[in-house]
């Protein structure tokens, strides 16, 4: 039986703007999606030592396929928090990444769920195959 790999999670911390916030006085669902998109954007570089811009400039761009949140306390305006993010799974078609966005004051989860990733070509916005090179470079 073959182990699964398993691989680095890297937290980001953000603050709770007042445009983040919705008519229901908390943020707006959507806004979860940008938070995660806004960590790995900055983990990828930080991290990985390989950024979207990379990416764009060999012709190549991730585009999430699914993306599956389960929101459980909501986050308000001035809360600090971190989203914590990994890979689960990588393969030559794409990645999964999990998720979970942690407010810092009381040390609990407010959501939490996954994205899964393709690689396109920029030129044809067809999905291509993710190199070794790259699954080597993400695989920490």
């Amino acid at each position: 039986m073959e182990i699964p790999k398993t691989y680095s999670r890297f937290k980001t911390e953000f603050k709770v703007r007042p445009d983040d916030i919705d008519m229901f006085n908390h943020v707006h669902n959507s806004t979860y999606f940008d938070y995660v998109l806004a960590a790995r954007y900055e983990q990828m570089e930080v991290f990985y030592k390989m950024p979207m811009e990379t990416f764009l400039e060999q012709g190549y761009g991730w585009v999430v396929r699914t993306a599956h949140v389960d929101y459980k306390r909501p986050l308000g305006l001035g809360d600090t928090f971190t989203v914590e993010t990994g890979i689960e799974t990588i393969n030559p078609k794409g990645c999964r990444v999990t998720f979970e966005i942690i407010n810092l004051k009381t040390g609990k989860t407010s959501c939490d769920g996954w994205f899964d990733y393709v690689m396109i070509d920029t030129n044809t916005g067809k999905g291509v195959k993710v190199s070794e090179d790259m699954i080597l470079r993400y695989s920490i």
